[in-house]
């Protein structure tokens, strides 16, 4: 470890070969001293209107033109405007190299605290978890960006404005329904997806579609096949991944629409990761920006002064209001994954009798940052708290069970407290609640009525007997049968697979007609 030779900084001013000093100890500190393995980093500052236009965007460098962008840009300027909210003093994206946003109004001691936590802390989560491994492909993210920028912009020449905020409208009522779930057969490259693409629309011109040639044209003809089963294997049905579905098999949309549900599948599964891993990658970043940031005070890099209002800053961060507290609206995953990564440290260097007994293979073992990196690179939110949230962090953070069940006369119900069984049965409870399992619907295309109307039939698999809200079902399910061109019905099913409920959707004309 090189120590920083005086201060990095002084006072609250900055300019850029600070920016430079402070990057350059906070590497040394992340590789020698906690070892980081991160990506190339690339540090830019950008003003508050710069930071709300990336909010608008999704956080995106490079991001295709879409109305709900400029409406979400003038909702959170009106707000920041009137002192409302607050700006994040970053936005890190999972790229490389790997690009961090710092706001030119941060102080200098800001903009160390931002370059610990994102460009180091983030960094190395994005670069090392499994599912941003699995999921995404941070060599081509940028150069995919600006080919989905470009093809977006012909299309709206090409064919218009409107026709293409259409397709883009009912693919974005459809994103979270735009993913796989589970590992594909081949690793995203998203640097050869604009050549794939000119494969693709040359293969659409030189061929036809043979499952809908053989489709009859009426009701007078018979299918080929009436085969249930043979049919919903011929379509890899079910299908959960409903943008995957409509842009590879919807009858009616042109080689172009079937583009733009790609990209924005694509789109959609490069933020798969970052919505399992709220808790832990906040966590991460907040304790190495932690870790780093004492260290640097303890080798002279920091003042007093600057080392408070990291200290202030940081509480902040890390503040978990009570549940009676009129600012509480859940837990905080920043004050929640810290807090964890914390106890582990403790587990791991200084365990109790208690916690050798819930944590056998860590407790004791001496070498903390060893197995918060092999917690960081294994985990996401759910199995996280499923398997290292212990008694201990559960009495100090107060933790305790209620299930109001609205069937149920007599209130509030108290169903876990500070006991060996409670701690279980609240450490269950809570992981359940980072499971898109059990808090995202699971629906899936279930069957295509080939030998009649092309009818779509999906069914929404009920879990703990919450159905669909009719509000917001509607709605969805229009867009995609606007994007399927036939009837759509949705079957809601209990476990066993009784019919609970039914939704329908017919297209509408204006979606058709651009086709």
């Amino acid at each position: 470890m090189i120590a920083p030779s005086g201060l990095l900084f002084e006072g609250a001013d900055w300019d850029f070969p600070t920016l430079q000093r402070i990057h350059d100890a906070c590497e040394d500190i992340s590789r020698s001293e906690l070892g980081l393995d991160v990506y190339p980093n690339q540090i830019e500052v950008i003003t508050a209107e710069q930071m709300l236009d990336a909010y608008s965007s999704v956080g995106m460098p490079l991001f295709y033109k879409h109305w709900s962008f400029g409406k979400h840009f003038a909702y959170q300027e009106a707000f920041y405007r009137k002192g409302f909210t607050g700006l994040a003093y970053e936005i890190v994206i999972n790229s490389s190299p790997c690009i961090s946003y710092l706001m030119e109004e941060n102080t200098a001691t800001m903009q160390a605290l931002v370059i610990a936590h994102a460009a180091f802390g983030h960094n190395h989560f994005f670069k090392n978890n499994y599912l941003f491994r699995q999921w995404t492909d941070a060599n081509g993210i940028l150069n995919y960006l600006d080919f989905a920028k470009r093809y977006v912009a012909d299309c709206e020449e090409r064919h218009g404005q409107a026709a293409v905020e259409r397709i883009l409208d009912a693919a974005h009522a459809l994103m979270s329904h735009g993913v796989h779930r589970y590992p594909g057969r081949k690793t995203l490259d998203l640097r050869r997806e604009e050549e794939r693409e000119r494969e693709r629309r040359a293969h659409a011109e030189r061929v036809f579609d043979d499952l809908w040639r053989t489709v009859p044209a009426g009701p007078g003809r018979s299918a080929p096949d009436r085969d249930l089963e043979r049919r919903r294997a011929l379509l890899r049905l079910p299908q959960e991944n409903l943008l995957y579905f409509l842009e590879k098999t919807a009858p009616r949309l042109q080689p172009w629409q079937r583009e733009l549900l790609r990209i924005v599948r694509h789109v959609a599964q490069y933020f798969y990761p970052q919505g399992q891993t709220k808790v832990m990658n906040e966590g991460a970043a907040t304790f190495v920006h932690y870790r780093i940031m004492n260290r640097l005070h303890e080798l002279g890099g920091l003042s007093d002064g600057n080392f408070l209002e990291f200290l202030q800053s940081h509480t902040n961060v890390v503040f978990q209001p009570t549940y009676d507290d009129p600012r509480f609206s859940g837990l905080n995953p920043y004050a929640l994954g810290f807090a964890m990564m914390q106890d582990i440290e403790r587990v791991v260097t200084e365990p109790h009798d208690e916690d050798r007994a819930w944590f056998p293979d860590i407790a004791g073992t001496g070498d903390a940052l060893a197995v918060l990196r092999d917690v960081w690179a294994n985990y996401r939110d759910e199995s996280f708290i499923a398997q290292f949230l212990g008694p201990r962090l559960m009495r100090r953070l107060r933790l305790f069970h209620l299930e109001d069940d609205p069937a149920r006369s007599e209130g509030v119900k108290v169903t876990a407290i500070h006991d060996e069984r409670g701690y279980r049965q609240m450490r269950r409870a809570l992981a359940r609640q980072f499971d898109p399992g059990w808090t995202d619907p699971n629906i899936e295309v279930f069957d295509v009525d080939l030998e009649g109307d092309r009818r779509l039939i999906l069914h929404h698999a009920v879990v703990n007997g919450r159905l669909l809200e009719p509000e917001g079902t509607g709605p969805v399910l229009q867009h995609l049968a606007d994007l399927w061109g036939y009837d759509v019905v949705l079957h809601e099913v209990d476990p066993s697979g009784a019919a609970l409920k039914e939704h329908a959707a017919r297209p509408s004309r204006t979606l058709l007609a651009a086709a």
